[in-house]
């Protein structure tokens, strides 16, 4: 798919020197835009042993100066999801006027960046206000990606990073992440987009808000004690048997919990909350159990999630993204979408990717299916499950 500044297409081949070095060519020749600033690769697990080699490839016959992405066995061109991919997606993006860093990071620096408020920009040397948002791919097995996140949110508060964990081979547990013409297995790297150049974005959670908006009045670490003063149990009770029958059917085993992010909101709505697991629940103690460390005083609304409201999710948020962005320039964007989603949920191919190129027209989209997928909610950026996160690089005013 190609919209004048971005372009992205599908190898179904294997390793094959020659036939990637013409399909790379011709790919870069299908980009009008006078040259290319970024591109992203996403290959599958066979190319393991051949990664380094494809990487050079790339680079050299598409000329890209910045050539970022990782491992997936299911990846994403255009309005396409291949998720049993035996080949690799290939994205090029012309960003006019971007200043773009990359940064590689390890899991030995997330420790010593620990309780340091300033360790990234030290480290990296790229100052806060240099950035208008953050790619990044992380591999999962050997890194603690919430760690480095609470980290980074510390350390480039309220700049939006998006990105997604590398997956590979199982049960080993083995990914790659690529920067330029060198394959890490362990760390991850992050692209620091700035100039003219910011992102934006969706966040679609998969769930819809059910019952009314509670606040919590008895909390421990995970355990929700106390809800509006009540059992929290007997309020998720009371919640679910205020649904039709068809919805309480839909609802088993797909409970989640929202946690509104900004209290200052004076109505909440889709997109207003961080969507956790209901781990479960003691009627006996009244005791809910949840993924996450909630506050005294927080807001919540219990969620429901399934393919309908999954798909409506995305059409809503992509919707209101389209509108915010209706007098701006996209130059095209990466999709983030977890195992979770995809034909398993909804019951045909290429759903997400699809309604982006419904929403937005056809667009340059790269993108990977993920093991955890990065946005923000509100302010702060947060690690996802059942998530499409969607990044597009947008034209930014001066």
């Amino acid at each position: 798919m190609n919209n004048g500044y971005s372009i992205a297409a599908y190898w179904a081949g294997g390793m094959d020197e020659d036939g990637l070095a013409d399909w790379a060519r011709r790919l870069r020749n299908r980009l009008p835009a006078a040259e290319v600033s970024l591109g992203l690769v996403f290959m599958s697990p066979n190319f393991f042993p051949h990664a380094a080699q494809v990487l050079e490839i790339l680079r050299v016959h598409a000329k890209i100066p910045l050539l970022v992405g990782c491992s997936s066995s299911g990846v994403i061109a255009g309005g396409e999801e291949i998720e049993s991919a035996g080949g690799l997606s290939l994205s090029l993006h012309s960003l006019p006027g971007a200043k773009l860093e990359s940064v590689r990071f390890t899991q030995e620096q997330v420790e010593a960046a620990a309780g340091d408020d300033n360790y990234w920009p030290v480290e990296t040397g790229i100052a806060p206000q240099n950035v208008n948002g953050w790619l990044t791919f992380i591999d999962p097995f050997h890194m603690d990606a919430e760690a480095w996140l609470r980290s980074w949110n510390k350390n480039y508060a309220a700049l939006p990073v998006y990105g997604g964990l590398a997956s590979g081979t199982f049960p080993e547990p083995f990914s790659q992440v690529y920067l330029n013409g060198d394959v890490f297995e362990d760390g991850g790297v992050a692209i620091a987009v700035g100039g003219d150049v910011m992102l934006s974005g969706v966040v679609a959670q998969g769930c819809t808000p059910i019952g009314e908006a509670w606040t919590l009045t008895r909390v421990e670490q995970n355990l929700i004690r106390q809800i509006g003063n009540r059992r929290a149990y007997t309020v998720l009770e009371e919640t679910v048997s205020q649904l039709t029958p068809a919805e309480q059917l839909q609802a088993r085993g797909n409970l989640f919990i929202g946690l509104v992010v900004n209290e200052y909101l004076e109505d909440f709505h889709r997109g207003d909350f961080l969507v956790r697991n209901l781990i479960g629940g003691d009627p006996n103690s009244g005791v809910l159990a949840v993924g996450a460390l909630p506050r005294m005083g927080q807001t919540i609304q219990f969620q429901r999630r399934d393919a309908a409201t999954a798909s409506q999710d995305m059409n809503d948020l992509l919707a209101t993204a389209k509108t915010q962005l209706a007098d701006k320039t996209i130059y095209g964007g990466c999709l983030f979408c977890c195992y979770g989603r995809g034909k398993g949920l909804f019951g045909k191919v290429s759903h997400d990717a699809g309604l982006v190129q419904k929403h937005f027209g056809a667009m340059g989209l790269g993108g990977f299916f993920c093991n955890g997928e990065i946005g923000p909610i509100g302010e702060k950026n947060f690690l996802h499950s059942h998530t499409a996160a969607l990044a597009l690089f947008v034209k930014k005013e001066r």
